[in-house]
């Protein structure tokens, strides 16, 4: 059976465990999976669309034979909670954290990209009108956007849990917790232990620039990435990038370490180039505002 999607790339990471990696342009924005249990299904994050979680159920339930049973919402994030509503009959599960964020803050935002579907329908037209090669990927995005907003719904975790929930099925445990927030207030974990395989949410980006944003605590961050370093594991799934493995948290906890030395060492952020060993990495638009995201915090703070 070949599985091919436009929002997301799927990959098996081993047997019954799949990741579905977001493709440029697509539906998907954020990363997402699933994991087969044996007698249950977890889908791990929906994506920023319905069409992408339509597709991710779908593919989910050929491969493993079942209707998913668990689905988790790693952080409260569009891009990995807007699909919720194509897994109604699942159980969605989220920390206490996401939910109350969640429900605090989706209404508004989404009832505002409604109310103005026809803005951003004429955006998508200024765009086109450019002709300009280097947007493609921005319109396709952009239209996926206005494809999913007239029957989008937001659809909240019916379970939540403040620390950990152990998941036991007939062909392997997994281990859902959270270690605070990092990225967002409240991030969390898929653990696999048997298989060595960890799905990380935002926590995790791999050979791209992350995204810092005001709610973003740098030193959890780190935190977390250090106590999830010393868990055995072979293969790391992140937020946004390709699938990784240990090196990259570590490579990612330089990044964020890196960043703060530049904020308190400089002041004109805007002349700062990227450092060597993340030029390659993509998403370098983040960069800059990433530098001057930390240093509002900080002032915020002094």
């Amino acid at each position: 059976m070949h599985f091919k999607s436009k929002h997301f790339e799927l990959q098996k990471l081993k047997d019954g465990i799949y990741a579905a990696i977001a493709k440029d342009g697509g539906g998907s924005v954020g990363n997402a999976g699933f994991v087969d249990l044996g007698d249950q299904t977890i889908v791990f994050d929906t994506f920023n669309t319905q069409q992408a979680a339509e597709d991710l159920q779908h593919f989910a339930e050929s491969i493993t034979g079942q209707s998913v049973t668990w689905v988790i919402n790693s952080h409260w994030h569009g891009d990995h909670v807007r699909g919720n509503q194509i897994f109604k009959d699942s159980h969605i599960i989220s920390s206490s954290t996401t939910y109350q964020k969640m429900k605090e803050l989706h209404p508004e935002r989404i009832a505002k990209q409604k109310n103005d579907i026809k803005g951003l329908l004429q955006f998508i037209e200024s765009l086109i009108e450019k002709n300009d090669i280097g947007l493609e990927n921005q319109i396709r995005f952009l239209k996926e956007i206005a494809t999913s907003l007239p029957s989008l719904e937001l659809v909240l975790p019916h379970q939540t849990f403040n620390s950990k929930v152990m998941f036991h099925g007939s062909k392997r445990q997994a281990e859902l917790f959270t270690l605070g927030g990092g990225h967002s207030f409240c991030d969390a974990i898929l653990y696999l232990p048997d298989d060595k395989v960890i799905f990380m949410g935002d926590l995790l980006f791999v050979d791209t620039h992350p995204s810092l944003f005001e709610e973003s605590n740098p030193e959890n961050w780190i935190r977390i990435l250090n106590e999830a370093k010393k868990m055995e594991i072979d293969i790391a799934v992140p937020g946004h990038g390709p699938v990784g493995a240990k090196h990259d948290m570590k490579s990612l906890m330089n990044y964020i370490n890196k960043i703060t030395t530049l904020v308190k060492e400089n002041r004109n952020l805007d002349e700062l180039s990227i450092p060597p060993k993340f030029q390659k990495w993509s998403a370098s638009e983040n960069f800059i505002r990433n530098l001057k995201l930390l240093k509002e915090n900080s002032q915020g703070i002094n």
